[in-house]
């Protein structure tokens, strides 16, 4: 263990991440750990709620007693599996560990009709909060995606959603599609807020490595296309009453996700599943101690980790003091809100005045609020964060590759 972390022994909200691979056809875009099983596959749904628990009792002994804030179920493509396997789930995780009594559940589920009917199976196993991945309601952008479900799919599971008693409703919607105007994009943009959902994550399509998108890539609308989409998009959502709270993020007053929050305000998280990822901090002799660890990441080879002593961690790393002001920048400065100035020693170890020639960089170019008591990004930081990031901290911006909501 290297140096003293925060001298602070305050523990961070915890959360849980729980990750299903499989999916019905792995998309085009998509660089999350995601593997086809096809419509007819039969999913091993008993060996992989048993693996879950085990897993988690694997990680029990640095968050046992600490209650859970939220729970987000993601992919994959969650909604693939059973009510009943998240009903046993649940009660695995409840019998374990403390819930809020407000906790945040939430389940991302496919728009397509093969998983529509489960809906009130889920709400009645627990589960407040559903996030459709929409992205698109029209036909032919949808299917220039890969995605399975057409824009009628979509209009029908948000009205299922709603009967099923789902109040608490995410819609996952993307923009700067193959081929896709500015009127194209906000005619999606209309369609979801005449849904009146809770929130909104909007964001744009980007080509990340390792995707088929990236080896054989699309036809994407230029940067000025781009830029009016933007700046029309964010006009419209604000105008609805949705408040941005977050770079891609979108919510009516106090449905903000709770997940998500505590994840961009450097929490705590259990990682549980194929391939996902976790933070944990405890106590130590030298200040509190952050860890972060993942899970084997191939399902088959995860499946196979609940009958071995190595048990299912694939790896972890103690985040070193030199790592911590980006690791919390990174995070924190995604927030439209940002953080207290006060919270950069908690959080890295280091006193706000390392930061002051930084931030005064930083401002000068317009990156960074003018505010002495607060750290937060302006219009301008948020749209180009990674030299906003480059700025505050020597290492420079690094790609977030932990296993989590797509939201």
């Amino acid at each position: 263990m290297s140096g003293p972390i925060p001298a602070s022994t305050d523990l961070p909200p915890l959360s849980l991440y729980v990750h299903v691979p499989w999916c019905v056809r792995k998309c085009p875009y998509c660089d999350f750990n995601s593997h086809g099983v096809g419509r007819s596959a039969d999913l091993p749904e008993a060996a992989y709620l048993d693996a879950l628990v085990a897993d988690l009792e694997g990680d029990l002994p640095l968050a046992a007693g600490r209650e859970l804030v939220s729970i987000f179920i993601g992919g994959g493509t969650p909604s693939l599996m059973s009510a009943g396997f998240y009903q046993g789930l649940l009660q695995a995780v409840a019998s374990r560990l403390p819930l809020a009594p407000d906790i945040e559940i939430t389940l991302e589920a496919n728009p397509g009709t093969l998983e529509r009917g489960r809906f009130a199976g889920y709400r009645a196993a627990g589960i407040n909060r559903l996030s459709l991945g929409v992205q698109s309601f029209q036909d032919a952008q949808l299917s220039a995606l890969g995605r399975i479900h057409g824009g009628d799919d979509a209009l029908a599971a948000v009205d299922e959603a709603r009967r099923a008693g789902f109040d608490n409703l995410n819609l996952d919607l993307m923009h700067g599609l193959p081929g896709q105007t500015p009127a194209l994009a906000l005619a999606d943009l209309d369609q979801a807020l005449s849904l009146s959902p809770e929130h909104l994550s909007w964001y744009q399509l980007t080509l990340e490595p390792n995707t088929e998108f990236h080896s054989f890539p699309p036809a994407l609308p230029e940067e000025e296309v781009l830029w009016d989409i933007q700046d029309h998009g964010h006009e419209r959502l604000e105008a609805a009453g949705l408040e941005r709270y977050e770079i891609s993020a979108y919510a009516r007053p106090g449905r903000s996700s709770r997940h998500n929050l505590n994840y961009w305000r450097f929490g705590d998280y259990l990682g549980i599943g194929a391939g996902a990822h976790g933070k944990l901090s405890w106590p130590g002799s030298e200040g509190l101690q952050i860890e972060r660890r993942w899970k084997s990441r191939l399902p088959e080879a995860y499946l196979r980790r609940a009958n071995d002593l190595r048990g299912f961690v694939a790896g972890r790393a103690t985040i070193d003091e030199g790592e911590l002001p980006l690791e919390f920048a990174m995070n924190a400065l995604r927030l439209v809100e940002g953080v207290p100035l006060s919270t950069w020693h908690a959080n890295t170890g280091r006193g706000p005045q390392a930061l002051l020639s930084r931030l005064v960089a930083a401002r000068e170019k317009g990156l960074l609020v003018e505010d002495a008591d607060w750290l937060r990004s302006s219009p301008q930081g948020l749209l180009f964060l990674n030299e906003l990031l480059a700025m505050i901290d020597d290492i420079g911006p690094v790609k977030d590759e932990t296993c989590q909501p797509k939201e």
